[in-house]
């Protein structure tokens, strides 16, 4: 089985980018990403309405990093500590030395090649440093540009479910993309 342990905190550096720690300051850019129906649309979570909602997400990261059961950087610009979007592996499965990845980026941000740019770096951290066998991402079908990241990284479509999750009064499809680790250049 997988033994991971992210103490103390693993901070990335690509070129463009620094990927730290998500702090409590963070809270005002988390509600700005979770509180945004464009931003949040292809995800079925609820959406933060205020500062204590971040907060509790800000605490969920923390617990979730602490107790090495996921791990989640705050994306920011070099020379600036302003968080622009999140990335991290969610959920970690250690006894298939798997992890899901997930990300999001404030809209002012996108289409930069900031996500692609800090894909490759916790991609890379994940399969190096965690040791893990593959990684997943899964997104609802309809997300285009997320799929387009995913592929352009080596991501792989491994599987499409129908109306398999029920979430904020609907039902939502799931579309599956992994890349394994023997497939992965950095």
């Amino acid at each position: 089985m997988l033994v991971i342990n992210f103490f103390p905190f693993p901070n990335l550096e690509t070129e463009r980018l620094y990927l730290r720690q998500v702090i409590d300051s963070d809270a005002p850019e988390i509600m700005e990403l979770r509180g945004n129906a464009e931003t949040m649309k292809y995800i079925p979570r609820p959406l933060v309405k205020n500062l204590d909602d971040a907060l509790a997400h800000v605490a969920m990261i923390s617990e979730k990093n602490n107790a090495n059961e996921g791990i989640n950087w705050a994306i920011t610009i070099k020379g600036n500590h302003k968080l622009i979007g999140i990335i991290g592996h969610y959920i970690i499965q250690k006894e298939n030395f798997r992890a899901e990845i997930g990300y999001m980026l404030l809209p002012e941000f996108q289409n930069r090649g900031i996500i692609s740019e800090a894909i490759q770096e916790v991609v890379n951290y994940g399969f190096t440093k965690m040791k893990l066998h593959s990684i997943q991402a899964v997104i609802d079908p309809n997300n285009l540009s997320s799929e387009k990241v995913l592929r352009k990284n080596g991501f792989v479509k491994e599987a499409h479910f129908i109306e398999n999750e029920f979430a904020n009064g609907k039902f939502w499809d799931s579309v599956v993309y992994s890349l394994l680790k023997r497939n992965f250049k950095k």
